[in-house]
C-alpha cells in the first residue's frame, strides 16, 4: 500500500512522499484499504483533470473548485465501492466528476429558477390579479430568506425589488456610496441564491424519499 514506504507525517503539497512512485493499481489498492496518503496522492495525480472537466462544464472556477473538492470526497467515502475489474481508477474518478457536475448544473438550474420565482414574488404588489397559490408561496419563501439577510443586505434588495430602485438611487436614498450599495446588492443576491437553493435541496430530497 502507499503508505509502506512513507515516513510518518511527511507530507509535501498534499502529497505523501514516495506515492506518486505508485501505478494507478496500487495506487487503487492502497485507496480501497483506506490509505489517506493514497488518496492524497490521487488528488495530486487527478484533481487538475477533474478541475479541468469541472471549469469547461461549468464556465466557473469557484464551481469547479467545489466539484473537485466534492468529487475527492464522494472517491474516499465510496472507495469500496470501485471496482478495477470495470476500469481504471483514473475512469472512475472521471465518472464521479461527471456526476457531480451534472448535480451543480441541475443546481444551478433550480437556483436560477428559483430567483427567478423570487424576483416575480417579489413585484407583486397585491393589484387586482390575484396571485394563485404557487405565487403566494414563492413570495412567503422569498420573504423568509430575505429576513434571515443581514440588515444593510436586506435593505439594498428590498428596495431594488419592492420599490424598483437602481443601485444609483438606492445610494441616493439611504446615503451609501454606490460602491457599498453594489457590495451589499452583491453579496445579499448570493446569500439569497445560497438560501433558495437549499430549499431547493431540501424539496429534492423529500421528493425522492
Amino acid at each position: 500500500m502507499c503508505s509502506n514506504p512513507v515516513p510518518s507525517g511527511v507530507v509535501a503539497g498534499g502529497e505523501a512522499y514516495g506515492c506518486h512512485a505508485y501505478g494507478d493499481e496500487e495506487l487503487a489498492r492502497g485507496l480501497v484499504a483506506g490509505d489517506e496518503a493514497c488518496l492524497s496522492a490521487a488528488h495530486r495525480r487527478w484533481s487538475g483533470l477533474v478541475y479541468g472537466l469541472a471549469r469547461r462544464s461549468l464556465g466557473d472556477a469557484r464551481e469547479a473548485e467545489d466539484v473537485t473538492q466534492q468529487v475527492f470526497l464522494g472517491v474516499w467515502r465510496g472507495r469500496h465501492g470501485y471496482r478495477p475489474d470495470r476500469g481504471p481508477l483514473a475512469g472512475w474518478i472521471v465518472g464521479i466528476a461527471r456526476r457531480r457536475i451534472v448535480d451543480a448544473l441541475s443546481a444551478r438550474t433550480r437556483r436560477a429558477d428559483l430567483v427567478a420565482a423570487a424576483g416575480s414574488a417579489l413585484l407583486l404588489t397585491g393589484g387586482t390579479v390575484a396571485p394563485g397559490p404557487e405565487a403566494v408561496l414563492d413570495r412567503v419563501v422569498v420573504r423568509q430568506a430575505l429576513a434571515r439577510l443581514p440588515g444593510p443586505q436586506r435593505e439594498v434588495l428590498r428596495l431594488a425589488f419592492f420599490e424598483d430602485l437602481t443601485q444609483t438611487q438606492i445610494a441616493a436614498r439611504t446615503g451609501w456610496p454606490l460602491g457599498t450599495v453594489k457590495s451589499h446588492a452583491r453579496r445579499g443576491l448570493h446569500r439569497l441564491r445560497d438560501s433558495l437553493e437549499q430549499r431547493a435541496g431540501a424539496i429534492d430530497a423529500e421528493t425522492v424519499h
